[in-house]
């Protein structure tokens, strides 16, 4: 009797997150020109990444693939959006290209550390055990926060390149917005260096373990 195998591609969670792609690309390509056909495209991308995790767990469709997916999405739509910003505010390209990079490298460090330490039954330095990252990590309203913090200092900068908005506070709405937000960008960049840094320190627990059972295989 012939086993039916399962086409991952084709799982919902991983169809919405091709989705997610698409308009990601979409929005790149009207980023520098029209901004509210990037903004619809790329904020309905972002509001996918929690459809993509619910469907993911209704469907008992989580995989590695869909994961990592989720994961490479993100980073590149920060990634483009970062981009574009370092075309608008030249004077602040460095800027853009250090968080760009944060957000990029520790992310994926993080995440491919995580992965090998789910091979391993060594003991590794856990950033959840610290009060406040524990509540970082197991509060989804603070986790929700801070991400939604993250991507309103980053819009905002977006938006207000081509629109002022009405006048608060006697500055433009979208001016107030990234004002606001910029502490939570800051300390959100923060959090992904300890991200890197922890995930650095376990990746060498690894190497050193490894280094120590082939030496013992070859002693013996």
């Amino acid at each position: 009797m012939s086993e039916t195998k399962e086409n991952i591609f084709l799982f919902v969670p991983n169809i919405i997150g091709f989705g997610r792609v698409i308009l990601a690309i979409i929005s790149f390509y009207y980023m520098p020109t029209h901004c509210i056909l990037a903004c619809t495209c790329y904020i309905t991308s972002a509001l996918l990444d929690a459809f993509d995790g619910h469907a993911a767990r209704y469907f008992n469709q989580s995989t590695k693939f869909g994961a990592m997916l989720d994961q490479l999405t993100d980073r590149a739509g920060t990634a483009g959006l970062m981009m574009t910003l370092a075309t608008f505010y030249p004077k602040y390209t460095f800027w853009f290209q250090l968080s760009m990079v944060i957000d990029i490298t520790c992310h994926w460090l993080y995440l491919h550390t995580s992965t090998l330490q789910g091979k391993t039954s060594h003991k590794f330095i856990d950033m959840s055990e610290n009060p406040i990252m524990h509540l970082y990590y197991t509060n989804k309203n603070v986790l929700f926060f801070m991400c939604a913090g993250n991507e309103a200092f980053y819009a905002a900068l977006y938006v207000m390149y081509f629109f002022t908005g009405p006048t608060v506070l006697g500055l433009g709405l979208f001016k107030l917005i990234a004002l606001i937000s910029m502490p939570v960008a800051v300390i959100k960049a923060a959090i992904s260096v300890l991200h890197g840094i922890v995930a650095s320190i376990n990746l060498s627990i690894i190497d050193v373990n490894e280094r120590a059972a082939i030496a013992q295989k070859q002693n013996n």
